[in-house]
């Protein structure tokens, strides 16, 4: 069964292939990502490695945890499930014209 880990403190220049292609020296990957920013189509600096099996993903968190890649130490563990986030909240309020609540309309 494939085994998930995070990948965290990744260099802003490091590809998915640059990943995979590194972490295989701890056997097979099934997948290797790099999350993207949406706004700005940038790395955020982390990415998520699946590895073949368990064994291979507890030798993968040996060899590279704590270890340079691309210049910059990594943090490499099992990946965690999402967990559900709540609702965004804020936002330019248009009712107060971005003055706090009490300036209504007072300069």
């Amino acid at each position: 069964m494939a085994k998930k880990l995070y990948v965290g403190g990744l260099s802003y220049n490091t590809t998915d292939a640059t990943l995979k292609d590194t972490f295989s020296a701890a056997g097979t990957v099934e997948s290797a990502t790099i999350i993207i920013d949406k706004m700005t189509n940038r790395s955020k600096g982390f990415g998520f490695v699946e590895m073949s099996s368990d064994e291979e993903a507890q030798k993968a968190i040996e060899m590279f945890n704590g270890k340079d890649l691309d210049g910059r130490n990594v943090t490499v563990n099992e990946a965690r499930p999402m967990e559900p986030r709540a609702p965004r909240q804020g936002g330019f309020d248009r009712g107060n014209k971005g003055f706090g609540g009490g300036n209504r309309g007072r300069w």
